[in-house]
């Protein structure tokens, strides 16, 4: 299955790996990493930073709120065995082990454009498989509306869910067309490589035209749902981040514009560049929100 997309960027496209696994760059000052594709031409490739920089800077808040933690802590994480329990609306509920899951999905490169809702960005070629295959294993019946998403939480490995930063565990959703949408998939990995625990190993959820945060982090439950399901953020703070949460320069986060973006290896002192509508998917998704008022359904 799967190959139901043609990729436009280009291995040429990538934001460089240390860059990446690294978001102090942006402050490091390095050179310019290109996004080809819609709009600009290609810069040199900045020169990487050490693996101490590149490997303690991180988001993944279930090991802590500063960057350096998810480097110190994730290691804690066990990743092997892992298995994802898919239930709700479906013909054949159950625990999947991750291993068999993988011996039936088609693994792809997918080199994505990536936005973070704290208005930086990049380009990342993960490898993974289309979720509509993995839903499609499990069987979604009929009456089905949305996929619920769940993180692991597991206390005695994760020290930052001590702390109410958030609800644990970290939960999110999508609309049932979302998650069967071609350009959604599970990552399993990152230039070529297995994920890192720090950016969600096994598995996570990557939506290339949705703020970054929707892309959940070490999924072990996925739900088919009839309802709109809660999500972290939304649960945490309505007023600034909503259950859509899809890539809308028109709409601003309420202290702080979303119109421009900084793209991570610019440079601190690089000029921001228009971030595009759905972040550069819209000809592939807008059809997804025909007659929906997207400065509402944010």
């Amino acid at each position: 299955m799967a190959h139901r997309w043609t990729n436009r960027l280009r291995a040429a496209d990538v934001t460089p790996e240390a860059l990446w696994i690294n978001r102090r760059a942006v402050l490091g000052g390095l050179a310019a990493s290109g996004l080809l594709g819609a709009r600009g031409a290609r810069a040199e490739t900045p020169e990487p930073n050490s693996w101490e920089d590149i490997t303690r800077y991180n988001n993944y808040y279930e090991f802590g709120t500063d960057k350096g933690d998810p480097a110190r802590n994730a290691r804690m994480l066990t990743t092997s065995p892992w298995s994802v329990r898919i239930d709700g609306l479906v013909d054949r509920p159950g625990d999947y082990d991750f291993a068999d899951i993988m011996a039936q999905m088609t693994i792809e490169e997918r080199i994505y454009r990536f936005r973070c809702v704290e208005a930086w960005s990049m380009v990342v070629p993960w490898n993974g498989f289309e979720l509509a295959d993995l839903l499609t294993l499990a069987g979604v019946q009929a009456g089905a509306t949305h996929v619920a998403f769940e993180t692991v939480l597991r206390p005695e490995e994760m020290p930052g869910v001590r702390f109410p930063v958030l609800d644990w565990p970290y939960v999110e959703g999508l609309l049932l067309d979302e998650a069967l949408h071609p350009l959604t998939i599970m990552a399993t990995g990152i230039y070529g490589r297995d994920l890192p625990n720090q950016n969600g190993a096994p598995l996570r959820l990557v939506v290339p035209w949705k703020y970054g945060f929707k892309s959940i982090k070490s999924v072990v439950r996925i739900t088919v749902t009839d309802k709109q399901p809660p999500t972290s953020w939304n649960k945490s703070n309505p007023r600034e981040y909503g259950f859509y949460s899809n890539v809308n320069p028109e709409v601003d986060h309420p202290r702080w514009s979303q119109a421009t973006e900084r793209r991570i290896g610019g440079g601190l002192f690089s000029r921001r560049e228009p971030t595009l509508m759905f972040n550069g998917y819209a000809e592939e998704v807008a059809g997804l929100y025909a007659g929906m008022d997207l400065k509402t359904f944010f």
